[in-house]
């Protein structure tokens, strides 16, 4: 394997990483859910802290949490995000008078910031697997399949050299199989497909329990034979899986987008990385929550929490590499195409450079080609940025974005409103 980092000029260079997964505004609690609200805080608990969030917010708002969450992506070497948006409506349920103002919020603050996007507006529309109806708290989130489809087209004709649109279905206890398979078999043939599926154990037995199968196997088995499940599709989490779902994901081609840090934070659970690998899985990271906007702490906990449930070391390996590090990177890079619908190439041109192996950056200190990505991964916790450059625009120089005093000024009056309310 040639390494993904590469010496040029006396620089460490590498490409960006894609950000497979997003909820941008959940930037705004990060840190904030972290006290206990029952006995049982879990996933769902938490969810209704998140819920309490979502309400309070408003385009500009927004707008000025996502340049923010962008800004810090990049400093960190993330140069595109797949951002998976079902913040639509008034938080009365009622469309505003531009249907997309807030997917239109989103796409601002990624041109601002200069990171590309994949927007990935979110089809949300039962409750459950029972079918029942959005509660009050998630009535802005919902579609019909008409009016989805209808967001789509408008987003889609404002698509450009640095923003894709592709489709997101928020889950299967979210989008009844009907509405799915029309939304599916009306979608553009290159289109991405997004999806949350088997995060949480209480989804998989509702899922057994009311469809008879285990999420993600109910998926391979009944996605309309003219959109099935291949290489456009990336499935969110995808936490618990038996072997024959392992297989069957990666037998069709489509991504796993693994979160760990918030899989952690949320008590989600292990994604089971070492059989995928065995599987040939196609695999990348997100940072969901945003609790860290740090690529190097998601890929570390990877490879921790495969250690610490298996008590071995270097479990991401390949035949390609002894390297974890070389492994890690290379995983991420293979799968970013198919991910976020941009050319495999234009996502190479987009650069990290890393820190000089100085006072800044102590970790690179006499690095060698063979364990300057290990180094990275494994060694300390500063981002050790130095410049990245995106669709040929300079937007991190000295760790620090371009125009990061003006952001965060304004994402300091956006949070001092939301925390107001």
């Amino acid at each position: 394997m040639t390494s993904p980092i590469a010496s040029i000029d006396g620089r460490w260079r590498t490409p960006g990483i894609a950000n497979l997964h997003s909820h941008a505004f959940q930037r705004a609690m990060a840190g904030l859910a972290e006290r206990a609200t029952h006995p049982s805080d879990s996933f769902w608990t938490w969810r209704e802290t998140m819920y309490r969030m979502a309400e309070r917010f408003d385009p500009d708002l927004l707008h000025a949490v996502a340049a923010q969450l962008y800004a810090e992506m990049l400093e960190a070497g993330y140069t595109t995000v797949c951002e998976f948006h079902y913040l639509h409506h008034a938080p009365d349920g009622a469309p505003y008078a531009d249907p997309a103002a807030m997917s239109r919020a989103l796409i601002a603050a990624a041109r601002e910031t200069g990171i590309r996007l994949t927007l990935l507006p979110v089809l949300y529309m039962t409750g459950g697997f029972d079918g029942r109806a959005l509660n009050a708290r998630q009535r802005r989130f919902g579609h019909t399949v008409d009016a989805y489809l209808r967001l789509f087209e408008t987003l889609r004709a404002e698509q450009d050299a640095t923003l894709r649109v592709g489709c997101a279905l928020h889950s299967l206890r979210a989008v009844p199989p009907d509405a799915m398979a029309a939304t599916l078999r009306a979608l553009p043939a290159d289109a991405r497909i997004h999806l949350h599926i088997a995060e949480q154990i209480g989804e998989v037995q509702d899922s057994l329990a009311i469809r008879g199968d285990r999420p993600v196997r109910w998926l391979l088995d009944h996605a309309p034979l003219d959109a099935p499940v291949d290489a456009r599709w990336t499935l969110v989490h995808a936490t618990h899986l038996e072997v024959d779902e392992i297989v069957g994901i990666a037998d069709r081609g489509a991504t796993v987008a693994i979160c760990p840090t918030t899989e952690a934070n949320l008590g989600d659970g292990l994604f089971p990385l070492r059989d995928f690998l065995d599987a040939n899985g196609a695999w990348g990271i997100g940072s969901d929550s945003h609790i860290s906007v740090s690529p190097v702490e998601e890929l570390r906990w990877l490879e921790y929490g495969q250690r610490l449930i298996t008590r071995h070391r270097n479990i991401a390996t390949s035949a390609a590499s002894p390297s974890v590090g070389e492994t890690l990177l290379a995983g991420v890079r293979a799968s970013a195409a198919r991910a976020t619908g941009f050319d495999a190439r234009t996502l190479a041109a987009d650069t990290v450079v890393l820190s000089s192996g100085d006072a800044d950056a102590p970790q690179f200190v006499g690095a060698t080609a063979e364990d300057i990505a290990d180094r990275w991964i494994f060694s300390g916790n500063r981002p050790a940025i130095d410049r990245v450059d995106v669709a040929g625009r300079t937007v991190v120089v000295g760790g620090r974005h371009v125009a990061r005093e003006a952001i965060a000024t304004r994402f300091a009056a956006a949070m001092a409103r939301l925390r107001a309310v």
